[in-house]
C-alpha cells in the first residue's frame, strides 16, 4: 500500500495538491493499492494510524521538500520516495546548495546571503541582481533588482517568506532544466518566458510560457548540460529523482541555479515532459520513482 502525501502548508500547497491527485490517478491506473493524505501540517497521527509500506512524498517546499516528512518517515521505518532526510534539507537551502557545488567548482553566479535584521553584507558584484528566499521553491518571494532603490522592497518580499535571503548576480541569459531520473539524465528542457523571468505565475497559471525539448542546443552542449546536472545532483547526495535547473549566458556558458528534490507533476511540470521525450509514459515515470 502506497500513501500518496502532497499538500502541507507551504506557500505551495495548490501545486503539491495537483502533483499528488496526478500520482494518485496514475497508480490507481496501475491497480496499486494507494490512499492520498493531505498533510496539514499537524495531522500526522492520522497518517500514522493508517496501514501502508511506503510513502509517495509528492510534499512541495517546506515540510515536504526540506527533509521534516523524511525525517518522520525514517524514525518509523517507513520507505518513501526520494532523497533521504539530510540530503532534501541540504538541497532545498539554497545558501548550502551553493556552498556544496563551490567544493565541487562547478560553474555559479557570485552571490552573498542577507539576514533579517541585520546590515547587508558589501555586495561586490554589479547589478542587476535576484534576491531569494533561501527556503521557498517554486520561484516564491524572487524579485530582479535593478537599480538600488528596488533592493530594499525586493527584501521585504523575500523576508515575508524566509529570514535568510540570497542575493545573487542576475545572469541574463536562457533558462534550461535537467531532469534526473535513477541515475540518468532525462533529455534537457529550454524554459521560453513570454514576459520577465520563470516565476510562479510562467510555471503554475500562464499558457504563454514555452517549453522547449528537443531544447535547442546543439548535441555535444546538451551532453554538457546533462553532465553537470548528474554531478551537480550527485554532490548534494540526492537519490532517485529530481530536477536541476540552470541560465546559459550569451557564451552558452551554463550557471547552475538550484536543484529540486521533490519537483511538480502537473500537467504543467517538467519532469513528466522530459520523462515523455525520453520515452516513458507517465505511468511508467510514476513507477520508476516508485521502484527508484
Amino acid at each position: 500500500m502506497i500513501a500518496v502525501l502532497m499538500g502541507g502548508n507551504s506557500a505551495e500547497r495548490d501545486v503539491s495538491l495537483n502533483s499528488g491527485a496526478s500520482i494518485y490517478k496514475s497508480l490507481k491506473n496501475q491497480n496499486i493499492d494507494c490512499f492520498k493524505f493531505d498533510w496539514l501540517g499537524d495531522n500526522l497521527n492520522q497518517l500514522w494510524a493508517q496501514n501502508f509500506d511506503k510513502a509517495f512524498i509528492a510534499l512541495h517546499g517546506r515540510g515536504g521538500e526540506d527533509g521534516t516528512i523524511q525525517r518522520q518517515l525514517e524514525k518509523r521505518n517507513i520507505a518513501y520516495t526520494g532523497s533521504n532526510a539530510n540530503a532534501s534539507k541540504q538541497c532545498m537551502d539554497k545558501a548550502k546548495t551553493k556552498d556544496i557545488w563551490k567544493q565541487h567548482n562547478l560553474a555559479l553566479s557570485p552571490w552573498i546571503v542577507a539576514n533579517i535584521g541585520q546590515a547587508i553584507p558589501e555586495i561586490d558584484f554589479p547589478l542587476p541582481w535576484a534576491v531569494k528566499p533561501i527556503l521557498e521553491g517554486s520561484s516564491v518571494g524572487i524579485s530582479k533588482v535593478e537599480d538600488m532603490s528596488q533592493l530594499k522592497p525586493a527584501l521585504k518580499l523575500a523576508f515575508k517568506y524566509d529570514d535568510t535571503v540570497l542575493i545573487e548576480k542576475w545572469i541574463e541569459g536562457s533558462e534550461y532544466t535537467v531532469s534526473i531520473l535513477n541515475g540518468k539524465p532525462l533529455p534537457v528542457i529550454q524554459i521560453k518566458v513570454d514576459q520577465g523571468f520563470y516565476d510562479y505565475q510562467s510555471k503554475y497559471i500562464s499558457d504563454a510560457t514555452q517549453y522547449l525539448c528537443p531544447c535547442g542546443l546543439s548535441n555535444a552542449d546538451e551532453k554538457h548540460l546533462q553532465e553537470i546536472a548528474l554531478q551537480a545532483f550527485n554532490v548534494m547526495g540526492a537519490k532517485t529523482w529530481g530536477r536541476v535547473d540552470f541560465i546559459l549566458d550569451k557564451n552558452n556558458t551554463p550557471y547552475l541555479l538550484e536543484i529540486n528534490t521533490v519537483p511538480g507533476m502537473t500537467s504543467h511540470s517538467l519532469v513528466p515532459m522530459a520523462a515523455k521525450a525520453s520515452g516513458l509514459s507517465f505511468d511508467e515515470l510514476v513507477l520508476a520513482i516508485v521502484n527508484g
